[in-house]
């Protein structure tokens, strides 16, 4: 007995360690609108890039008057990816705002998945953003 329970509890550990992705459904006909913005790409990571790519960038206003800014990801490979990911602010003549303030924050994604990540600005000057991604350990 205690044998056929332990090979039912390897078969389940086994099968269900096996799933890499996920399905998902959502909403056809979107009530949201997202202004997606083009962006502008400097890749000096190119196994970075290989792994971890960004599919499109997002902004909004929040009530307040502060820049939102989401950016969809794309796990490119079939393992858990580790990245860091720091937003940086500038004005509207360019000029950076709110210093290093903004914290380098580590996160994952898993295998084959896109994540959403995002950033308030940290003051109403802060009207575009940059946002740097960095390999993780």
């Amino acid at each position: 007995m205690k044998t056929s329970i332990a090979a039912l509890f390897a078969v389940a550990l086994a099968v269900t360690g096996c799933h890499d992705t996920m399905n998902s459904v959502e909403n056809a006909q979107k009530t949201g609108q997202r202004n997606m913005v083009s962006d502008q790409r400097v890749v000096s990571d190119t196994g970075l890039n290989r792994k971890v790519g960004v599919i499109g960038v997002n902004t909004a206003m929040t009530p307040g008057g502060f820049l939102r800014v989401q950016v969809e990801l794309l796990n490119r490979t079939s393992s858990l990816q580790n990245y860091n990911y720091h937003f940086e602010w500038f004005d509207q003549n360019g000029m950076q705002v709110g210093g290093s303030s903004t914290a380098v924050i580590s996160d994952s994604i898993d295998p084959k998945e896109d994540k959403y990540i995002s950033a308030i600005a940290p003051t109403e000057a802060a009207k575009d953003f940059r946002l740097k991604l960095i390999l993780g350990q």
